[in-house]
C-alpha cells in the first residue's frame, strides 16, 4: 500500500532525523550480541522521546519493515506485536 505525501509528514518531526541510521539499523557488516544490545537501547531511548513514535511504528507494521528499530521496537518485538494483534482480531 503506497502512502501519500501527507500521510508521511510525520517523518519530518521524527527524533531520529538528527541521528545516524546505523544507530537504528546496525552496521552493514553485522554485529555481536554485545554490540547490538547497547545500540538498540540507545535507539529505543531516542524513540521514547520522539513525538511521532506511534505513526512510525504503525508505518513499520503496515509496510512489513524487516530490519531496524521503528517506533521503539526491533524486528522481533514488531513480529510479536503483529502476532498479538492477529490473535486479538481473531478473538473478537
Amino acid at each position: 500500500m503506497a502512502e501519500s505525501i501527507e500521510e508521511m509528514d510525520w517523518q519530518e518531526q521524527a527524533a531520529c532525523r538528527d541521528h545516524e541510521n546505523v544507530i537504528f539499523f546496525g552496521p552493514e557488516q553485522g554485529e555481536s550480541e554485545l554490540e547490538r544490545q547497547p545500540r538498540e537501547a540507545h535507539a529505543k531511548s531516542i524513540c521514547q522521546r520522539c513525538p511521532v513514535a506511534e505513526p512510525c511504528l504503525e508505518f513499520a507494521m503496515e509496510s512489513n519493515q524487516k530490519y531496524g528499530i521503528w517506533g521503539g521496537l526491533n524486528e522481533k518485538e514488531r513480529a510479536s506485536l503483529k502476532r498479538r494483534r492477529a490473535r486479538a482480531r481473531r478473538a473478537s
